[in-house]
């Protein structure tokens, strides 16, 4: 399969992290690079990387992942709170009058739990 600039791009970035690294030495650098500036398919940039770790993540790219996370975290509290709604509402509507809404327990808390998530700070040491 043809390649794009992009995939260009993210290749070259590795090598430049190599470089930086002293995983490869000027040359071989400047070898590499042109040789995946010259490809136009992935298996030829495939083997210009295989033999390097892909890069540790920048703090911006950390923080992007993490704010994703999060937001995936409360798209799963807005469905919980959905169902939950949903059978207090049958139950009601079972009954014939309205209950307690006892779904605000279980989402209060986990709210909490993600505005907690959301103001600790985190530490320089992550492990992840």
């Amino acid at each position: 399969m043809r390649v794009s600039d992009r995939d260009r791009d993210d290749v070259l970035r590795v090598l430049t992290a190599a470089l930086a690294e002293g995983r490869l030495d000027p040359h071989e650098h400047a070898s590499r690079s042109t040789r995946a500036l010259e490809a136009r398919t992935g298996d030829e940039l495939a083997v210009l990387t295989t033999d390097l770790p892909a890069p540790e993540p920048t703090w911006a790219e950390r923080d992007r992942k993490d704010l994703a996370e999060w937001l995936a975290e409360w798209r799963y509290w807005l469905g919980g709170a959905v169902i939950m709604s949903g059978v207090w509402g049958a139950d009601s509507a079972r009954k014939g009058e309205l209950s307690y809404y006892w779904p605000v327990m279980p989402l209060g808390v986990w709210a909490a739990v993600l505005v907690a998530v959301a103001i600790w700070p985190r530490g320089t040491d992550d492990a992840s």
